[in-house]
């Protein structure tokens, strides 16, 4: 059965772990981050913009946790973008 073009299979989740990464995570928020990088994009940012964490902690992304109220609305926002076949665009990059 062929996969379809959008899928939450292709994103990833980082949830920051007790220690907050100084250049990155400032407060405990869930970013989504593309699976797949991407010759012209940053392999180093979350959907939002954001840097990564030093030492991400990665989940695979399922359906309740985008209801997830930690999760970094301008990240969903982007996907919701992504979905709807928008390219991904870093606001300030």
């Amino acid at each position: 059965m062929p996969r379809p073009a959008w899928s939450l299979h292709a994103y990833q989740l980082i949830e920051p772990d007790e220690q907050l990464d100084l250049f990155a995570c400032r407060e405990v928020r869930l970013h989504l981050v593309a699976r797949q990088l991407e010759l012209s994009g940053f392999a180093d940012r979350t959907l939002c913009g954001g840097l990564l964490p030093a030492q991400p902690r990665w989940l695979d992304v399922k359906k309740p946790m985008l209801r997830d109220k930690r999760l970094c609305s301008a990240c969903y926002a982007t996907l919701q973008a992504q979905r709807g076949g928008e390219r991904p665009v870093w606001p300030g990059v």
